[in-house]
């Protein structure tokens, strides 16, 4: 039973950076989900599965795990990279391709 802490992603949906500032402490599922026959819900027989810690810096997280001597695995967090472009570049005589629809 090995536990993952990491620093979660942002939503998809949005540009915000909201959620992204802690470091979560997760376990790595034991066992498949299964579809419940009669409703069809999926399931799973790992408790562990529930347990979800957010910690405020990756030294936290690191030191509840060693102090309750659970395996971890860090996951470093990627660098965000974005592109600063203006709305004026779409309609740019530079621009490579049509800007129109």
């Amino acid at each position: 039973m090995v536990a993952r802490i990491y620093k979660p992603t942002r939503n998809a949906m949005q540009s915000g950076a909201a959620k992204t500032k802690h470091w979560v402490l997760e376990y790595e599922p034991e066992s498949p989900r299964t579809v419940e026959p009669l409703m069809g819900y999926t399931c799973s027989v790992d408790m562990h599965s529930q347990i979800r810690l957010s910690f405020d810096t990756k030294e936290e997280a690191v030191a509840y795990a060693e102090r309750n001597a659970i395996p971890y695995q860090v996951l470093e967090p990627h660098d965000v990279s974005r592109k600063k472009i203006a709305y004026s570049d779409n309609f740019a005589f530079q621009r490579m391709g049509q800007w129109t629809h």
